[in-house]
């Protein structure tokens, strides 16, 4: 920026965006004093350097606001558990798949686990069953994003949103 430009020849663009052609640092700090602006370096890769008059305090700003807005306009997915038992009856399954629904909507993941106690460790093809019977009400909302898995003494499947 300004005096810290310290190639032979720059490219110039004026405030307004149009060329100005290639000159040396020294003219282009003259116009930009002249039009009590900065000088400042936007692509230093470019053979010869281009350079840009503009008010680069006022240019901070506006990058600034456009990163805070960009900010508040981003999504943050959260991953929500819903806990199923290999046991659990239709009503219940019913619940828990309308509270995955609420989550669905609102465009999180749904982390779906089934812990096994003592015997259901030897039968855990029934807790499978249990995850497709849920995953079946849910199939028009959603989307398994981690197919069902074995962990430890978790049987566990992650779902999406379905994207529209």
């Amino acid at each position: 920026m300004n005096g810290e430009i310290r190639d032979r020849e720059i490219r110039v663009i004026s405030e307004t965006g149009e060329m100005l052609g290639v000159m040396s640092p020294r003219e282009a700090m003259r116009l930009a004093e002249e039009a009590d602006l900065d000088l400042v370096k936007i692509s230093p890769n470019a053979v010869p350097p281009v350079c840009k008059i503009m008010d680069y305090g006022k240019f901070k700003f506006e990058q600034a606001k456009k990163e805070k807005e960009n900010r508040r306009n981003q999504k943050v997915v959260e991953i929500k558990e819903v806990q199923l038992s290999m046991t659990i009856d239709v009503g219940d399954l019913n619940v828990k798949a309308k509270q995955a629904t609420k989550f669905l909507g609102e465009g999180n993941k749904v982390k779906v686990s089934i812990r096994l106690r003592g015997r259901q460790m030897a039968h855990a093809n029934l807790g499978r069953d249990v995850m497709n019977n849920f995953f079946e009400g849910l199939k028009e909302i959603a989307v398994i994003e981690k197919p069902i898995n074995m962990e430890g003494r978790n049987i566990i499947m992650i779902l999406a949103p379905k994207k529209s």
